[in-house]
């Protein structure tokens, strides 16, 4: 079974994504301090990480520009789950590294679609 980190530092957030990966047959587990994404995939090894884009500390483009210049994550496929919809912030997150981008609020299908798309 695959193992989804879910990152945003809304817990109804968090709540609602695990929620549907559930219905999808997923199992997840949810963080909303993205300065501790490493140490969650330490302990946690996900398959996938769903990554929200505006959190404090450290944004999401900079968390995924981070796992993806790091050799031991940058094989971990990475999605931006983000209200940041506009065709410029798709753009920076795949200059970012992300694998995947889903524009909130989103459909399950929509957003299962591009992990099974990753996976």
């Amino acid at each position: 079974m695959l193992k989804i980190l879910v990152v945003d530092d809304s817990q109804a957030e968090i709540r609602l994504m695990q929620n549907m990966l559930q219905q999808g047959g997923f199992y997840s587990v949810g963080i909303s301090d993205s300065t501790k994404i490493e140490e969650a995939i330490e302990e946690e090894r996900p398959n996938v990480i769903l990554l929200d884009v505006v959190m404090p500390k450290r944004n999401g483009f900079q968390a995924c520009r981070d796992l993806k210049s790091h050799k031991s994550y940058a094989q971990i496929p990475v999605i931006l789950v983000t209200s940041k919809s506009a065709p410029s912030d798709r753009y920076w997150g795949a200059q970012q590294g992300a694998n995947g981008y889903v524009a909130k609020p989103f459909t399950p299908d929509e957003l299962l679609n591009e992990i099974k798309r990753l996976a």
